[in-house]
């Protein structure tokens, strides 16, 4: 919501041990979001079938309509009888000052999720990927993944601001993949006590976005795979932006694709995202796709791809 004033304007600094306001705002956006949705999103808009885990309420009908209409299994959801779906009631002012809240709800009831009953109804995971959660439930995912075998990528993100040590150590420890931005990757040396040399001795890849300047993909005594990001993007918000690099990225990899082909899709998928008001307000065609690809990293790259797009 946007409220065409001033909130500081309606403070009385006196008083705010006794605030009671109210704004009439101007406008109202809904806006579809959480992490796993955008990234199951992307990469059913690239024609992969993702399966989506995590916990919803009942006011989740409408949200799943849409994601199944874009390729992504919805089955596994847990709904819950109790609680709404969480979501980010935000106003922002002229100043862009904002008031904000989260309502968690039935995202509690993600520890509540057992991994291998999935499995067994789609089979065995390419990779099962842990992205900000309730906590516990991410912890839960990341020690079955270890007991059962299951190839996990650690992405803690917004959750890396509120874990402990130790939940970040546990959380990334033996990890396939680890995904951060460029911040994220510092956090997680702070928060688990890791250098950067440790923090691989410990997981197969890091992969660290960094925002206009591309990505960058490090491995244990092999070079660095350095991707610029795509041409010609006209920034309008980044919200959503590195879930659909995961997204591109995990596409290509399903595609059989190197790494930096994978970097590359990840780039171009971000850059529909960044262009865009919404995290999941994009769309392509596979011609377009291919197009951008070529225009950012040349005709072979966009050949080699070409066929996966769908």
């Amino acid at each position: 919501m946007t409220f065409g004033g001033r909130f500081a304007d309606s403070l009385v600094v006196e008083q705010l041990d006794k605030i009671s306001l109210s704004f009439l705002v101007e406008d109202l956006e809904i806006r579809r979001g959480g992490v796993a949705p955008n990234m199951c999103f992307g990469l059913g808009r690239l024609g992969v079938r993702p399966v989506l885990v995590g916990a919803a309420g009942e006011d989740f009908t409408d949200y799943r309509s849409w994601l199944e209409r874009h390729g992504v299994d919805c089955d596994s959801v847990h709904i819950s009888t109790s609680a709404h779906t969480a979501r980010f009631v935000c106003t922002t002012d002229s100043s862009m000052a904002q008031f904000a809240s989260f309502y968690p709800g039935a995202m509690a009831e993600a520890r509540l999720i057992e991994l291998a009953p999935i499995v067994a109804r789609v089979g065995a995971p390419a990779y099962v990927l842990i992205g900000a959660d309730d906590p516990e439930a991410m912890r839960r995912h990341t020690h079955e993944c270890r007991t059962r075998g299951y190839a996990f990528i650690a992405d803690c993100s917004q959750q890396l601001a509120f874990g402990d040590g130790d939940l970040i150590r546990d959380l990334v420890d033996g990890a396939t993949i680890s995904f951060s931005n460029e911040y994220e990757s510092h956090m997680i040396e702070q928060k688990t006590g890791w250098s950067a040399a440790e923090i691989l001795d410990r997981v197969g890849m890091l992969v660290t976005t960094l925002g206009a300047e591309g990505v960058r993909i490090s491995r244990r005594g092999e070079q660095d795979v350095v991707v610029p990001a795509a041409a010609d993007v006209t920034a309008v918000e980044p919200t959503g932006v590195g879930d659909a690099f995961r997204a591109g990225f995990l596409a290509a990899l399903s595609w059989g694709l190197g790494l930096e082909r994978a970097a590359q899709v990840g780039c171009v998928l971000a850059a529909y995202v960044v262009e865009t008001v919404g995290t999941q307000e994009y769309s392509f065609t596979a011609a377009d796709f291919a197009g951008r690809l070529e225009a950012s990293y040349g005709a072979d790259v966009a050949a080699e791809v070409a066929p996966h797009l769908t």
